[in-house]
């Protein structure tokens, strides 16, 4: 039996399969956490008031570009043991994604900002009471949107407004993955509140994982659709 035959028939049993996967996670974990470590360990440090929200912004910028390298990682990834690049795949992501993953990203955490800090300090803009819930409303519906567009952006090669456009026709085109986007989000804000940010970025990878299969629908309608 030749080597590479025998490197073939380790690399398609379950039990590799199942190595190789863990494998990949690990190594995406490392480098979310090697990318985003300048901002993780500033916002460890800083208390929960909302004077600092516009610093958190700031601290959250690397984020975007290392979830957009991690889910291009995960995606292109092959589950054979004797192909394994997770590492070459995210900085490949990385460096192909980053500009036009900052589009999108800075502009989402502006606006994020600007509505975390109205409602913090909304008695004394004088905002009434009621508008808690528009501001609410309009916060989730900029991140489920920002979601797509972040999924749309590290797979997919589209402008900047094409991009955007994709990501909110597919907010209602494709009500599982709002949903299901939705979903990880209140568990990672839940995460967040009963236990810590690093806690957080401890699942990163497991997070992204999960956020790529909620996205697959989309990815699979944009790859027929809108792509030749």
């Amino acid at each position: 039996m030749s080597t590479a035959h025998a490197w073939r028939q380790f690399g398609d049993g379950p039990l590799s399969r199942i190595t190789s996967r863990v494998y990949v996670l690990l190594v995406v974990e490392l480098l979310l956490l090697l990318t985003t470590l300048p901002g993780l360990l500033p916002l460890l440090l800083l208390g929960r008031d909302p004077s600092n929200l516009p610093l958190v912004a700031v601290l959250l910028l690397p984020v975007g570009p290392a979830i957009s390298a991690a889910l291009y990682a995960l995606r292109h990834q092959r589950p054979d043991l004797t192909d394994l690049r997770p590492a070459a795949l995210f900085w490949r992501g990385y460096r192909a994604n980053l500009s036009e993953v900052l589009r999108v990203w800075v502009p989402t955490l502006l606006w994020l900002t600007v509505l975390a800090v109205n409602l913090a300090y909304r008695d004394a803009v004088g905002l009434a009471a009621w508008w808690a819930v528009p501001l609410l409303l309009i916060a989730v519906g900029v991140t489920l949107c920002a979601a797509n567009a972040l999924v749309v952006t590290s797979l997919f090669d589209f402008r900047t407004r094409d991009v955007l456009r994709l990501a909110v026709h597919f907010l209602v085109r494709t009500p599982g993955v709002t949903v299901g986007n939705a979903l990880l989000l209140a568990a990672a804000a839940g995460i967040t509140a009963v236990l810590s940010e690093a806690v957080l970025a401890m699942l990163g990878s497991i997070a992204v994982l999960a956020f790529l299969r909620v996205g697959d629908p989309m990815v699979r309608l944009i790859r027929k659709e809108f792509t030749s």
